[in-house]
């Protein structure tokens, strides 16, 4: 951690952590410490926003943001950093004028590239701890092995659905990294995302919170931290359990002989969903059927538009109301097998939802079932509202 030779208070900052110096555990000593410490927070998203929030609050002295994205309306439910005025800005430009507002004392740094695979390592060596704020599973490994390497502790918290899991990784101080838990990411596509499965706006406040909390306590050293423990969070039931962590001796990283030994772009690739047209032409490419599995939305808008393929939107009812293509069938994904008869098998017939990831479920059952020509739109209609129709509403 970062120290400084005169790093006092001021009157107003004294007034405004009154409630901090109250603390017996936490005093001017601890308020100083705050102030002198560097945090990354990497994701300005759902769980970026409170940790970013409470940090800033807190007195941090320095708190970097690490986002390449742009707000989007559907963002608002839970990314609380963000407004209606802030839609199509950088994440970071909008968080700043938020974080500013809370405390203008902090100061702000703004990687508005995100983490990369040719910066992660030192990016996270000019700070004293990394938060994971992200939401998927490429990054959440780059950010894991990443701070392994810069010997930095790494707080993780995940999300989905109602459920959330929050732990301190810190391999540097004989911690386990997130790879003893998990040593690699799980197969494309088995695993969706938030855009995919959705995820409860206040369960981010909660997690992040104590993402927040874990990074104090370790700023200031005070109290029990989440170093060997995975805490896990149900909304529903309103339960918080624990599970004891070791490190894992074959870990892939910071295991007794580590197959990972520096950062590599290609153990980062996209893995919790069907991405755009560079998944699809991978699978093309690789298909030695006559039929390829995959195809982008720029060969779909040809093959529809020639009325020589059928377009099925296996989304919910609800997503349709959102934002639709002209001319797609609709059967919601879990009526499909009851509704087989209703699906042509004269032409090729191409298969969307939001993103990939339902419909490429589909299409594997389909061709389990005679649909031989059933065809995944890597992308979904997000993707076709980015590329093809930006005047679709996107969610």
């Amino acid at each position: 951690m970062s120290t400084s030779s005169n790093p006092s208070l001021s009157s107003e900052e004294l007034a405004r952590y009154s409630r901090h110096i109250l603390l017996e555990e936490l005093g001017v000593a601890g308020q100083e410490r705050l102030k002198q410490s560097r945090v990354l927070i990497v994701g300005a998203g759902g769980l970026g926003s409170p940790v970013a929030m409470y940090l800033a609050a807190a007195g941090v002295g320095t708190i970097g943001l690490a986002d390449f994205d742009k707000v989007e309306l559907h963002n608002l439910q839970r990314q609380i950093l963000h407004g209606i005025s802030d839609v199509e800005r950088r994440k970071t430009d909008s968080a700043r004028g938020t974080l500013q507002e809370i405390n203008p004392h902090v100061e702000l740094r703004l990687h508005r590239e995100g983490v990369q695979v040719d910066n992660a390592v030192d990016l996270f060596a000019q700070y004293d701890i990394i938060v994971d704020g992200t939401d998927n599973f490429a990054t959440r490994y780059l950010n894991n092995d990443a701070a392994y390497f810069a010997r930095k502790p790494l707080v993780y918290g995940s999300i989905f659905k109602f459920e959330g899991q929050v732990s301190l990784f810190d391999p540097a101080e004989d911690g386990p990294c997130y790879r003893c838990l998990f040593p690699n990411p799980p197969p494309p596509g088995t695993v969706p995302n938030c855009g995919e499965a959705g995820v409860m706006g206040a369960l981010c406040g909660i997690v992040g919170s104590i993402q927040a909390m874990e990074a104090i306590k370790y700023l200031t050293g005070i109290g029990q931290s989440l170093r060997g423990r995975l805490l896990f969070v149900d909304t529903l039931s309103m339960g918080f359990r624990t599970l004891s962590l070791k490190p894992d001796k074959a870990c892939p990283l910071c295991g007794k002989d580590p197959s990972i030994t520096k950062i590599e772009a290609d153990a980062y690739q996209e893995t919790c969903e069907t991405r755009a047209s560079e998944n699809a032409s991978e699978a093309n490419d690789s298909d030695t059927e006559e039929t390829p599995w995959e195809t982008d939305v720029l060969e779909t808008k040809k093959q529809i538009d020639s009325s020589k393929a059928a377009l099925l939107d296996v989304r919910e009812q609800y997503e349709r109301d959102i934002c639709m293509i002209d001319g797609s069938m609709h059967i919601p994904m879990a009526q499909i097998p009851q509704r087989l008869a209703e699906l042509p098998k004269d032409k090729p017939l191409l298969v969307h939802c939001h993103h990939g990831g339902r419909s490429m479920q589909v299409v594997r059952f389909l061709r389990e079932n005679g649909f031989e020509e059933a065809i995944n739109v890597a992308g979904g209609i997000d993707d076709w509202a980015a590329r093809i129709d930006p005047s679709l509403q996107r969610y």
